[in-house]
């Protein structure tokens, strides 16, 4: 502070400061850090709201000009309305390529309305960059790893979901035109926001032989009556009118089809899975980030972020028998996702056709069975969130007592539109209310950080147990006959193996290799595997000795390979593979 006495005096004075005056009041580091974020970020983003499409540009923008040696921006293509589908590459670039290290991809939002995803993403990359010159486990994960982080991958909706008038379920879909009624009209009986107050809330009329009735007990909430009652109100769904007169309401809205029911493996047509629209990857923004996965071999892991209902999801989606998960890879799932729920307080670790419902033609699904890549998929916001307690999904998506609860007792009565009348064009005096498009499903401001740290500790434990492989032991020895045995073994320092053991069985992609060379490739006599170094079991490789296939290094564990080669001579060793840092080492 250039000028303290005169500030000090300004205070006892209680004269008010000029504009002057408080561009010299410098802000003082806090005496005491909190843990878990940085004191002074480079860049400030505030974590109590959620941002347009635009924004999380402009985030990702100020993120990678603030930490160009971690972080590479790019748009990977436009969405069905134009709009930037954006990419954060992070890593440390000092150390390596960011493709030749294990990639953890990360996406949110491809259901629109489920926002908040977008919001963790964006949370992971700004952690990780913020907190990288202070923190030595970060370090170290960024040295070894790579992120893929993709904050919205439907940019469409989600603009339409916040400026527009919603539900806290719609829009759902992306926004290319479908006719849904089969009228030969497009989009033409959507919600209609009869108040302008940007949130499509319920419609109630009164009628004597209504089924419904008002809550003794809470106010404005709806409830249906028992079988020897009789109702006040008929309810009419959500705000709307019948624009195309048919006799229905709503029924021709944005959409409709199902991004995560549109990806290539195990997809079903219309008639089997409703929303997995005319063909697979048929969604423009579906494709664009579909190449963009493929494009990127090293990719090992992934998360996609959803909502709700507190849920740590693996597939497979469904029971069928031509896709199943191997038994062997459900180890390394359950070892994360088990994990997950100490990291996550109120969330189950579930597979999705079991313990949920099924469903084919998801992103989870396409990551395992294109490419091996152990994935999960995320359900943020959870009924535990309230008080502590798991509710039942009908109670937590509904007309139950722990919403309208929390309304009343943190949020002060600003989730619900209370009841109001309206005239109607055709039912007349009517009236609207109930939950706002933004409560239910969202997560409230103060408790969007935690759910963003949470969410993003327990990806990066996911990222810090992809493979790690390191020579464990190089060694040669002279055996005689003018002739030396080099042994080399490969440790995995993670848990995740090198390969997942689906993708060793279906053969889809490159196996690892380990390769011995010197001047003269005649230099080097026999190859093999070394099963059990301590009772000496081998196989010996019978073609091309000089380049030995590995299927994988397991978690936690060892591979061993050893040459006879002719004594005397340089010789090199590499291990390449494509989900794990290549080596070479010298002899």
């Amino acid at each position: 502070m250039k000028n303290p006495i005169r500030f000090l005096l300004i205070l006892a004075l209680s004269i008010p400061l000029t504009a002057s005056d408080v561009e010299k009041i410098e802000f003082v580091k806090s005496a005491l850090k909190a843990m878990g974020a940085p004191n002074q970020p480079k860049v400030e983003v505030q974590w109590n709201r959620y941002y347009n499409n635009a924004q999380i540009g402009e985030i990702c923008r100020k993120i990678a000009a603030a930490y160009p040696q971690l972080t590479r921006y790019e748009v990977i293509g436009k969405s069905y309305e134009e709009r930037d589908i954006h990419s954060l590459t992070i890593t440390d670039f000092s150390s390596g390529k960011p493709e030749d290290k294990p990639g953890m991809y990360i996406d949110g939002n491809i259901h629109s309305n489920e926002i908040q995803g977008a919001e963790v993403s964006l949370y992971t990359a700004w952690y990780l960059t913020e907190n990288f010159e202070k923190n030595e486990w970060i370090q170290e994960l960024m040295k070894n790893k790579t992120f893929y982080i993709l904050p919205s991958i439907n940019p469409d909706a989600r603009d339409h979901y916040i400026s527009e008038g919603n539900t806290p379920h719609s829009p759902r879909s992306g926004l290319v035109p479908r006719d849904d009624d089969g009228d030969g009209a497009i989009n033409e009986d959507g919600f209609d926001d009869l108040d302008g107050d940007g949130h499509i809330v319920s419609m109630r009329i009164k009628d004597p032989n209504g089924r419904w009735k008002e809550s003794s007990e809470i106010t404005g909430m709806m409830v249906p009556c028992k079988e020897n009652e009789t109702g006040d109100y008929t309810l009419l769904g959500n705000e709307g009118i019948d624009n195309d007169g048919d006799g229905k309401i709503n029924e021709d809205g944005e959409g409709f089809y199902d991004p995560n029911r549109n990806w290539p493996w195990s997809w079903q047509p219309e008639y089997i899975q409703y929303g997995a629209d005319m063909y697979p990857l048929s969604i423009k923004e579906n494709r664009i980030v579909a190449d963009y996965i493929l494009s990127h071999e090293n990719i090992a892991g992934a998360q996609s972020y959803h909502n709700s209902g507190g849920m740590i999801l693996r597939g497979p989606g469904s029971d069928s028998p031509a896709f199943s998960y191997h038994d062997q890879d459900r180890k390394y799932y359950d070892f994360i996702g088990k994990t997950g729920n100490k990291i996550l307080p109120g969330y189950d670790y579930m597979v999705l056709y079991k313990d949920l419902y099924k469903a084919v033609g998801g992103e989870v699904d396409f990551f395992y069975g294109m490419r091996g890549i152990f994935s999960f998929t995320n359900e943020l916001w959870s009924s535990f969130n309230y008080f502590g307690e798991k509710s039942k999904s009908s109670e937590f998506f509904g007309r139950r007592e722990p919403v309208y609860k929390f309304n009343e007792l943190l949020l002060f009565q600003e989730g619900i539109v209370p009841w109001k009348k309206i005239n109607h064009p055709q039912y007349g005096e009517i009236e609207i209310g109930g939950f706002k498009k933004s409560w239910t499903r969202t997560a409230p401001s103060f408790m969007i950080e935690e759910m963003c740290h949470r969410n993003m500790a327990f990806t990066l434990f996911h990222a810090y147990n992809l493979p790690v492989v390191k020579f464990d032991e190089v060694t040669r020895k002279d055996i005689g006959d003018g002739l030396e045995q080099i042994d080399v073994i490969l440790k995995n320092e993670r848990v995740i193996p090198t390969r997942s053991y689906y993708e060793i069985e279906k053969q889809l992609t490159v196996p690892d290799f380990l390769e011995i060379s010197s001047e003269d490739k005649n230099d080097v006599i026999a190859a093999m595997i070394v099963y059990d170094k301590y009772l000496n079991n081998t196989r010996e490789i019978e073609k091309q000795p000089v380049r030995v296939k590995i299927d994988q290094i397991d978690g936690n564990a060892t591979c061993q390979v050893r040459w006879i080669v002719k004594k005397g001579k340089k010789y090199t060793v590499k291990y390449t593979s494509k989900k794990a840092i290549d080596l070479e080492s010298g002899l």
